[in-house]
């Protein structure tokens, strides 16, 4: 049976729990903050279209009356921003009135997928510069941001020509066999050589006991002649 001082403690330690469960739980899940999810450079092709992507990740789902998130462009990153998209409670994403894009910007994403990617058509030189992703997702408190390096080329780099490298490397890989080869039969040869050497020595070894060996048994076999009476 509880204490009065224990009963008048435990709407105190049951705040307390209540608090501190969703922090444990958040902690043991491993999710830790807001992460923007990009790619750091993009080479486009004059004159065609380009997806520039931008993907999150957060600890909570998506809340369409606190979710909030903007598209803006700079020359480079000491530049002035420019809003090109941003994200309305009502309409969702999308694209503001901009002299540099006009129409060519489109949203691309899926918001149940947190994908947050555009499409940029008719892509120009002017076009290239820094292109950055703000999320916010609260009750997440941190903003999340991503940037892209759009770099817009006239022509593509030829595709690498693959024959002479498959040429090289078939030559060289040959030409490794073959020294391979060659050595293990070197190898082969001294060792059959050695073996021929040593199997002569033991012969003319085992000749020359056996020769020393007659000669013994012939000694052995003389009888000293009598002397004369």
């Amino acid at each position: 049976m509880s204490s009065p001082a224990q009963e008048k403690r435990s709407p105190g330690v049951q705040l307390l729990l209540s608090a501190a469960l969703p922090l444990l739980l958040l902690s043991l899940s491993g999710c830790s903050s807001m992460d923007v999810l990009v790619t750091s450079s993009i080479n486009a092709l004059n004159g065609t279209t380009v997806k520039i992507s931008c993907l999150f990740t957060s600890c909570y789902k998506m809340d369409p009356t606190k979710f909030a998130m903007n598209w803006t462009y700079q020359e480079s990153l000491n530049d002035t921003e420019e809003m090109f998209m941003t994200y309305s409670k009502k309409k969702g994403m999308v694209p503001l009135r901009s002299d540099r894009f006009g129409e060519r910007v489109m949203f691309a994403g899926n918001l149940d997928k947190n994908d947050l990617s555009i499409t940029l058509s008719d892509v120009q030189l002017e076009d290239e510069g820094v292109y950055n992703c703000y999320v916010r997702n609260p009750p997440d408190r941190i903003q999340g941001h991503g940037f892209i390096q759009l770099n817009v080329v006239t022509e593509l780099p030829p595709p690498r020509d693959s024959t002479i490298a498959v040429a090289i490397g078939a030559s060289v890989g040959g030409a490794l066999a073959l020294l391979i080869l060659s050595m293990v039969v070197v190898k082969c040869l001294r060792r059959h050589r050695k073996q021929e050497l040593i199997s002569e020595e033991k012969m003319e070894e085992e000749g020359k006991l056996e020769a020393e060996g007659v000669a013994e048994e012939g000694t052995k076999n003389v009888h000293p002649l009598p002397e004369d009476l």
